[in-house]
């Protein structure tokens, strides 16, 4: 786990998992990729394997020894749901996080119809516990089918990440949807983010009082371009009650 993190939507990472595999366009340029590679071959390094798909079990129980409450991207390095990983390894992450109950959990996966069957296996008689966030990629038109899963995923929170937002999204089906993050590619290889893409995102969202997060414009670093959208920052997270399990009215974070 780490103590703070550059990603402004969160406020720690945990990864029990490192390493992936490429599925989608949103992939080409995988920052985390890029961090872990460097690092291929150097002795008793964290990363000597790359992104070589790796389970690290001595990272399970991290969050139990942090009291503090906390705001944690679970795999930043890595996805959860890759089907590579056994079902009982995902089960021991749900574990822990039902577990250190006091801290918000943001879980990110591009493998939208594993990540439902596994909620909807694991939670048949209710909602994934509230401060479990559960989201899904959208890079463009093409990656919109997997809001369809994560509707259907039996959570009592759900998010998008439209990042990398590499071509417009369309018409967003937002039904059940209680947060949206948008931001643009960075790095040496980044592809341009149009303004008229994220725009369009944000109206939709504030249309329907979804919670709106504009990350970055994106380049050849991630602050490069800023974060003003439309000379506005754009800070907005979900309110959650957690007795209920349900999101309700969105609020800016300071």
């Amino acid at each position: 786990m780490s103590g703070s993190t550059a990603i402004e939507w969160t406020d720690a990472t945990w990864n029990p998992v490192t390493g992936c595999t490429k599925i989608s366009a949103g992939c080409d340029h995988c920052y985390a990729e890029r961090f872990s590679e460097r690092f291929r071959g150097t002795p008793r390094h964290p990363f000597k394997t790359g992104f070589d798909l790796t389970l690290r079990p001595e990272r399970l129980e991290q969050p139990l020894q942090w009291r503090q409450p906390r705001m944690i991207f679970v795999n930043s390095m890595s996805d959860l749901f890759q089907k590579e990983i056994p079902k009982s390894y995902i089960s021991s992450v749900f574990d822990t996080m039902e577990a250190a109950h006091w801290h918000t959990y943001q879980v990110l996966t591009k493998r939208s119809s594993l990540l439902q069957k596994f909620i909807n296996a694991r939670y048949t008689n209710g909602k994934a516990p509230a401060h479990i966030w559960l989201g899904v990629s959208v890079e463009n038109r093409a990656a919109t089918s997997r809001i369809e899963h994560l509707r259907k995923a039996n959570a009592s929170v759900r998010f998008l990440s439209i990042e990398p937002l590499i071509a417009p999204v369309g018409k967003l089906n937002l039904d059940g949807i209680h947060w949206v993050i948008v931001g643009g590619e960075s790095g040496p290889r980044s592809r341009p983010m149009d303004p008229s893409w994220a725009l369009d995102v944000r109206d939709q969202c504030v249309a329907r009082n979804v919670a709106f997060f504009f990350k970055q414009w994106g380049g050849k670093s991630p602050k490069a371009g800023g974060r003003l959208l439309d000379g506005d920052d754009w800070s907005q997270f979900p309110t959650i009650e957690k007795r209920r399990g349900r999101a309700v009215e969105h609020e800016a974070r300071a």
